[in-house]
């Protein structure tokens, strides 16, 4: 068995693509949601709330016969990539291309501009619009095979097309590989593009927010008040390694990925059932070879759906304990599907090397059905600790846990 380790990671997020500026913005409260006018032609579209990334573009030494198989989806996430080995300084390294490196990405569907020309074709029969690349653009494995392409890798690929646990199962899938000296090294994370199809399947469910008149103060994880999910985008992608490669070649080490679980429900498609999330974090914990009370710190799928966050939270206080933190970064970033579980894997592990843990915004009064936790909320919680679980929970009854221990263990008088 091999250790696993984090070398680089990026994101691009609605609240920055950096970390310092993300956190200046966390510190701020305030979040990235507004009234989407884009939305307001849809008459039967409750919402019209979204968390948009409004200063992204391709960037300028991407070529356009690179970038030709590519929707904004697959761009979001080459970018991330791209910083994030350029982090771990493996840019122009052999490691990337010789096989030894594989690639785990995901995203809830690919980009859906060319839905509607292949909808044409067969509604109007017309092929109209439809070009070679308008497949591989909207395919479910358009990141991973778009980045493992963009950057010649050439060792396994895992996709993950998995609704909200995309990116939280692509980095449990190349922890494993790793682990199993299967690579030496994965990209690994997950994108999703912002798109009012997405915002319908929920609204059709009577889950989004419809607080259209006073965005910021929506959503609301684990208030009595919430009154639904909003959507949002973004992608992050994560450099693991094994920790003798690392050593090995001088690399500066992040964190270190320690425990994984993932499980079904096998019940339903949309019904949270909170049993099996907690066996998912259990098995997270057994992976990790601690005790729950090591955890300092989880990170919430918290959606602000009524049943997801009493069940989740319920989970929680049965797998960790009463009065475990926790706190919901949706409510800054909305629901970014695909790509939540590496957005908040990254921030997780760059809040755990601060000593500082986010408040979730617009928490006032903690829904009373929700479990016994310590839920931060205000100015947020400074604390040291050496664990912190980041957890995710999708349709399909899809569970993952995921638990970072810091590099360097905190020394306490």
């Amino acid at each position: 068995m091999h250790r696993v380790v984090v070398t680089g990671m990026s994101a691009i997020t609605a609240l920055g693509d950096n970390w310092q500026d993300f956190s200046e913005n966390l510190k701020k409260g305030e979040n990235a949601v507004q009234h989407y006018p884009l939305w307001d032609d849809y008459e039967e579209l409750n919402t019209r709330l979204a968390a948009p990334i409004l200063d992204f573009n391709k960037p300028k030494h991407y070529s356009r016969k690179q970038c030709r198989s590519m929707g904004r989806v697959s761009l979001m996430a080459t970018t991330a990539t791209e910083k994030a080995l350029a982090q771990a300084n493996l840019l122009d390294s052999d490691l990337v291309t010789n096989g030894e490196m594989g690639i785990a990405y995901g995203s809830s569907t690919g980009s859906t501009a060319p839905f509607v020309d292949f909808a044409n074709l067969l509604s109007k029969k017309s092929m109209t619009g439809i070009t070679s690349t308008s497949y591989i653009k909207m395919m479910a494995h358009t990141t991973a095979v778009n980045v493992g392409v963009f950057f010649g890798i050439k060792g396994r690929v895992y996709t993950t097309s998995s609704a909200c646990t995309s990116g939280s199962q692509a980095l449990g899938y190349a922890y494993e590989a790793i682990k199993h000296g299967k690579q030496t090294a994965m990209v690994a994370g997950g994108a999703e593009e912002l798109c009012v199809t997405i915002a319908a399947v929920f609204d059709t469910l009577f889950a989004t927010s419809t607080q259209n008149d006073d965005p910021k103060s929506s959503p609301k994880p684990y208030d009595a008040n919430r009154d639904g999910l909003v959507i949002g985008e973004g992608a992050c992608t994560f450099i693991l390694e094994s920790y003798e490669s690392a050593k090995a070649r001088g690399a500066t080490i992040l964190a270190e990925l320690v425990g994984y679980g993932t499980n079904s429900d096998g019940q339903h498609v949309t019904q949270p059932s909170a049993d099996t999330m907690k066996i998912a974090m259990n098995m997270a914990i057994k992976d990790a070879g601690i005790e729950p009370s090591n955890i300092g710190y989880v990170n919430g799928h918290g959606t602000a759906t009524e049943k997801g966050d009493i069940a989740e939270t319920q989970a929680t206080e049965q797998a960790l304990g009463k009065g475990t933190p926790i706190s919901s970064l949706k409510s800054y970033l909305g629901h970014t599907l695909g790509a939540c579980g590496s957005i908040e894997a990254w921030a997780s592990i760059n809040m755990m090397n601060d000593n500082w843990f986010a408040p979730t915004a617009n928490l006032t009064e903690v829904d009373a059905r929700c479990g016994d936790l310590a839920y931060i909320y205000g100015e947020g919680l400074t604390k040291e600790t050496d664990f912190v679980m980041t957890n995710n929970f999708a349709f399909g009854g899809i569970n993952t846990s995921l638990i970072f221990k810091r590099v360097a263990p905190t020394v306490t008088s």
